[in-house]
């Protein structure tokens, strides 16, 4: 892995970033996109998302570059650019973004399950989540034995997920059929769907999710051997994991119609190559998606424990969340991640919630830390900070951190009223650490700023909807 003990090289680092990305979402994508949008919309919406989330992939690039003292990653860089406060809802957005998701790859993978096991149902049944507890304390002893061991694992399963993916691609590719593919482009024939626009406003949640974890180099940073390789292991992760997202959605577009795929159950990937080869077909792509969501459980419980360990070494969480074991694990924030991901695979059992809800909550509370760090790029580079003034680079870099500004905003626009007060609801409670790590260091809990800010959080918690059914 590395010569410097504790050190991640390029290779473990570009493993994180797209063993974050590539976890159960893929294998979902055929019906995920097909239930709100259909070819053109796709295309469109495909369009936007490479550009945006390429230049959120610069701006953590330019980032890790420019601000080296700058552990952490999306935590880190609200907090130089917008205060504590910021700072502090940023972590705790992405930490929640993050054990929230890992709930969904539990149901989904005993979902999968259920497919050979009718006990398991769809994932939620009582059986399936003693099943997912299990797995889910097997994860975290394993974690304690030591980042290095759990990443090199990591990079293993990372490798045997993306061979079926690759096999799905070229099979799809060969059965691909253009009459399928142009049969309703605009999905005029889908009195649900609206306009265009519509549609991609409404898919866009859904490439969110599926590139959660682009920032998983950067929250790594303390911990790389070559600070450069955090950039570069970010660029490469995402357009690898580009290619791969577009090339299955589009594929799949072209061998099943849109209403066909659009009511598949998931992992719907299963079933468009059962379509196109018969059984084996979904046993290889449940086994993939098996080894896929195995890997994305350990990438993130990695990711949890290492964002609240990184806010509380700089005292913006509470102490107790700083403590290492022997193999330099951050132990109380990986018992607290893994507390929380128990409880919410226990309201399973009562909730009328599905995958897509929980993808659909994790994918919103992450927006407002992806927001921080492209307005501190832009404040950055604004500013001329660790440039020579009036530069070509420092021109081109807020240049790249407006336009991620600008689908940052898009984004939280495209998500809804509905889970921007989810997000509130979630990010209101956070004030307790915070206001605990302030009175460690016997300073006051809020800026004038920063208490019209928790205000409006209040707010809008205030007005929630309900998450049941919400898919």
């Amino acid at each position: 892995m590395s010569d410097t003990p504790g050190k991640l090289r390029l290779g473990a680092l570009v493993a994180l970033v797209v063993g974050s990305m590539i976890g159960g979402g893929i294998f979902s994508l055929p019906q995920n996109m097909a239930a709100s949008a259909d070819v053109g919309a796709v295309l469109i919406g495909w369009a936007i998302t490479a550009v945006g989330m390429l230049t959120l992939a610069f701006v953590f690039q330019t980032l890790a570059n420019r601000k080296p003292d700058l552990d952490g990653g999306v935590y880190a860089y609200a907090k130089a650019g917008f205060g504590d406060y910021m700072g502090f809802s940023s972590a705790w957005g992405y930490w929640i973004s993050a054990w929230l998701g890992n709930v969904g790859y539990f149901v989904l993978l005993f979902s999968t399950l259920g497919y050979f096991f009718p006990i398991f149902g769809e994932g939620n049944t009582p059986a399936a989540v003693i099943g997912a507890s299990v797995l889910l304390w097997a994860v975290h002893f394993l974690v304690l034995r030591g980042i290095k061991e759990a990443t090199f694992i990591n990079l293993l399963t990372t490798v045997a997920k993306i061979v079926p993916l690759v096999m799905f691609i070229v099979i799809a590719a060969v059965a691909f059929k253009a009459d399928i593919f142009t049969r309703d482009i605009w999905g005029r024939g889908n009195p649900n769907f609206g306009g265009v626009m519509d549609q991609v406003r409404n898919m866009m949640l859904v490439t969110v999710f599926v590139f959660i974890g682009i920032e998983g180099a950067s929250v790594y940073s303390a911990r790389a051997e070559k600070r450069a390789d955090v950039g570069r292991a970010t660029v490469i992760g995402f357009i690898g994991v580009l290619a791969l997202l577009v090339l299955v959605n589009v594929l799949s577009l072209g061998i099943m119609s849109q209403p066909e795929l659009a009511t598949l159950q998931n992992p719907s990937l299963a079933a468009v190559l059962e379509h196109i080869v018969g059984p084996w077909g979904a046993l290889l792509i449940s086994v993939g998606l098996a080894v896929s969501l195995l890997g994305a459980l350990l990438s993130w419980a990695l990711l949890c424990a290492e964002i609240l360990f990184a806010t509380a070494r700089d005292r913006t969480m509470p102490a107790f969340l700083k403590k290492e074991n022997a193999n330099h694990v951050p132990v109380n924030a990986l018992w607290l991640t893994n507390s929380m991901i128990q409880v919410f695979l226990l309201i399973t059992l009562f909730s009328a919630g599905t995958y897509t809800s929980l993808i659909y909550l994790a994918s919103s509370m992450i927006l407002v830390p992806y927001l921080w760090s492209a307005a501190y790029a832009v404040l950055l580079s604004g500013r001329g900070e660790t440039y020579e003034q009036a530069s070509a680079e420092r021109m081109k870099d807020l240049c790249i951190g407006g336009v991620a500004l600008c689908y940052a905003v898009w984004l939280l626009y495209a998500g809804g009223v509905k889970y921007l007060l989810l997000s509130a609801l979630l990010y209101a409670p956070g004030v307790i650490l915070f206001a605990k790590a302030k009175r460690e260091q016997g300073e006051p809990l809020f800026t004038g700023i920063e208490k019209g800010i928790f205000a409006c959080v209040v707010a809008g918690a205030r007005r929630k909807p309900s998450i049941a059914g919400q898919s």
